[in-house]
C-alpha cells in the first residue's frame, strides 16, 4: 500500500460527496431562539486528509462552531429551569398525547435534513456514507419506535387501581432537567437515545454535542425551535470545563445522561452539590472479550470477530476488544483471520464498500501508534502484512499476537483498529481475565457444544450484561437492555428502558369513598387533569 496516495486530491473527491464550504456555525439555541455568536469560534478539521497542489496532505478545514462562556451555559440553564418550572412548567404538565405531536412534528423536521446531516457525519467523524446513512435513518427508526413504547406505557396506566380500600392511578412523571452529552462515535444516534426519551417523558434538556461530531447538529437547531416550546431545548457548545462545570455545580441538573469515559463521568458527578439528587443515565467503557472454544466454527467465528472488532474502525464500545483463542484452533483461526484482514478495503468514506477509514484526529493515530509499540515491547508481533502502518489521520488495521497483562492492549479499551488476541488452554484463563476486569458490558462465545457454552453462560452473565452466542457484541435490536456493569454504565437504555430512566412512577391515591369517587369521575369525565385520566391513546 502507498501510503502517499491514499489521501485525495480535492479534485479527486466525487462530486456529490464534496463539501459545500466552510461552515460558520454562529449558531446557538437557548429559550426557543437561535441567536448569534460573536466571541471566539473552535475550527473542525475533518478526518479526512486532502493532498494539496504542493504535495502536502492536511486534514480538511470543515467549519467551525461557538465557543460559549459561562455566561451563555448559565443562560441555558435558566432556559431549562424556566420551562420546567418545578414541575409546573407547559412541557411537563402536558398531556401524553400532545408532547407525542411535538416529537413527531420533530421527526418530519429532522427528515428534511436527512441528506445534509448525513454528509456533515461523514466528513466530520470519517464514517462511510453507508453507515452514515445507517446512523440517520436508525435514529428516524428509533425515534418512532420509541413514540410507540410510550404509547403502550400510557395504555397500561390509563386505568385506576383499588387496593385495600383506596383508589390510585399509576403514570410516570418526569424528572427535571437533563444535561444531555453524546459520544462522537455515534454522534447523533446515541445522543438521541437519551435526548429524546429525556424529551418525550416532559423534561427540559441542555444539549452539548461531542468533541467530534457538532456540525452535523447546526441543521437541526431550527427543527428543535420550532417544534418545541421555548427552553424545553437548548444547546450550548465549547470547553467542558467552562460550559458544563458551571451548570454541573449549580445543583439545578436533576439528570446527567453521559456517553463518554468514566473518568469525564467521575469529575461531573463530583460537581453536583447533592449527588444523592442526581440521575445518571452513562454509557461508558468496554473491554468486550470473545471466546474462541475449540469445538467453534472456525469460518463463522473468524467472520464474526473481524465485523464485531473493525465496524467503524472498531471505534464502538461495543466492538470486540481482546480475542481469546483457545490454543487448539489458534493458529488456523489466526491464519484464516489474518488473510480476510489483509483483504480488507481501506479508503474514504464516500467509496462503496470501503471498511476502514480515517481516525478522527492525528493524537488518535498516535495513540495507537503507542499502543502497538507497547505491545511489541513486551513481545507480541504485528501478524498482518499492512499492520499498523499510519499516515495522518489514517492507521491502518493490526492483529497483535500474543498480548499479555504486561502490555496496555491487555487493559485498556483501544477504541481504534487494532486487535490483540492471545490463545489459552484452560478455560479458567479468560474467566479470570473478565472477573479482574474493571468493564463489564458484553463478551461473545464460539463453539458448537451446548453443554461447554451453557456451563460458560452461567457464571459469564453474573459478569456481564449480555452473552452473545456464535456472534459479535452488539447494541441491536434497541427494543434490548443495553446497559453494564462495573465501570461500563450506569442505568439501562433500550426503547422502553429509557422512558422509564428518564421518569419516575407517581400516583395519586384517595379512600374509596362516595365522595371520592364522585370528585375523581368529574375531574376525569370533564377531562381537567392531564395526569389523572383514563383517555386510551391510538
Amino acid at each position: 500500500m502507498d501510503l502517499n496516495r491514499f489521501f485525495p486530491t480535492e479534485n479527486e473527491i466525487p462530486a456529490q460527496h464534496a463539501l459545500d464550504g466552510f461552515i460558520e456555525q454562529q449558531e446557538y439555541l437557548i429559550n426557543g431562539k437561535i441567536s448569534s455568536w460573536d466571541g471566539p469560534f473552535q475550527e473542525v478539521l475533518s478526518p479526512i486528509c486532502v493532498e494539496g497542489d504542493d504535495g502536502k496532505i492536511r486534514q480538511q478545514a470543515l467549519g467551525h462552531y461557538p465557543l460559549l462562556s459561562e455566561k451563555e451555559a448559565i443562560q441555558a440553564l435558566e432556559a431549562a429551569t424556566g420551562a420546567y418550572n418545578n414541575g409546573m412548567g407547559t412541557w411537563p404538565t402536558m398531556n401524553v398525547q400532545d408532547r407525542i405531536r411535538h416529537v413527531e412534528d420533530f421527526t418530519l423536521r429532522m427528515q428534511e435534513n436527512r441528506k445534509e446531516v448525513v454528509k456533515l457525519l461523514m466528513w466530520e467523524i470519517g464514517k462511510s456514507y453507508q453507515d452514515s446513512t445507517k446512523e440517520f435513518d436508525r435514529t428516524v427508526e428509533y425515534i418512532r419506535d420509541t413514540i410507540d413504547a410510550l404509547k403502550t406505557l400510557d395504555r397500561n396506566s390509563s386505568r385506576f387501581q383499588i387496593e385495600q380500600g383506596v383508589i390510585g392511578q399509576i403514570r410516570r412523571a418526569p424528572l427535571g432537567v437533563v444535561l444531555c452529552m453524546g459520544p462522537y462515535n455515534y454522534p447523533l444516534n446515541e445522543t438521541f437515545t437519551t435526548l429524546i426519551p429525556a424529551l418525550i417523558m416532559g423534561n427540559t434538556v441542555i444539549f452539548k454535542p461531542p468533541k467530534y461530531g457538532v456540525l452535523l447538529h447546526r441543521p437541526l437547531l431550527q427543527a428543535f425551535r420550532d417544534s418545541f416550546p421555548p427552553g424545553v431545548v437548548n444547546t450550548v457548545y465549547g470547553d467542558g470545563k467552562i460550559v458544563i462545570g458551571p451548570l454541573m455545580k449549580s445543583g439545578k441538573i436533576d439528570v446527567l445522561a453521559f456517553i463518554g469515559s468514566s473518568r469525564v463521568a467521575d469529575i461531573l458527578k463530583k460537581q453536583h452539590p447533592s449527588p444523592h439528587r442526581l440521575r445518571s443515565i452513562l454509557g461508558l467503557e468496554a473491554k468486550n472479550a470473545a471466546i474462541v472454544l475449540p469445538d467453534t466454527d472456525i469460518e463463522l467465528a473468524v467472520n464474526e470477530c473481524l465485523l464485531g472488532a473493525l465496524s467503524y474502525n472498531g471505534q464502538r464500545c461495543t466492538a470486540l476488544k481482546i480475542l481469546f483463542l483457545h490454543e487448539e484452533i489458534q493458529e488456523t483461526f489466526l491464519e484464516k483471520f489474518n488473510a480476510k484482514l489483509e483483504k480488507i478495503k481501506t479508503g474514504m468514506p464516500w467509496e462503496d464498500g470501503v471498511k476502514i477509514t480515517p481516525l478522527p484526529s492525528t493524537e488518535t493515530v498516535d495513540y495507537m501508534n503507542e499502543l502497538v509499540d507497547d505491545a511489541r515491547n513486551y513481545g507480541a508481533e504485528i501478524l498482518n502484512s499492512e499492520g499498523g502502518k499510519s499516515i495522518m489521520t489514517f492507521f491502518f488495521p493490526a492483529l497483535v499476537y500474543p498480548v499479555n497483562d504486561k502490555m496496555k492492549l491487555y487493559h485498556e479499551e483501544q477504541f481504534g483498529p487494532i486487535v490483540p488476541a492471545l490463545s489459552f488452554k484452560n478455560l479458567e484463563e479468560p474467566l479470570e481475565y473478565i472477573r479482574q476486569s474493571n468493564y463489564g458490558q458484553q463478551l461473545s462465545i464460539f463453539g458448537s457444544k451446548p453443554e461447554r457454552i451453557a456451563r460458560l453462560i452461567d457464571p459469564l452473565v453474573n459478569q456481564v450484561c449480555r452473552v452473545n452466542i456464535n456472534s459479535q457484541c452488539q447494541r441491536g435490536p434497541d427494543t434490548f437492555p443495553f446497559t453494564g456493569r462495573k465501570d461500563s454504565a450506569e442505568g439501562t437504555l433500550s426503547v422502553s428502558d429509557a422512558l422509564r430512566v428518564f421518569s419516575i412512577r407517581t400516583l395519586v391515591a384517595a379512600k374509596s369513598t362516595d365522595a371520592n369517587k364522585s370528585i375523581i369521575s368529574s375531574i376525569v369525565k370533564e377531562r381537567e387533569s392531564n395526569f389523572l385520566s383514563t383517555d386510551f391513546i391510538f
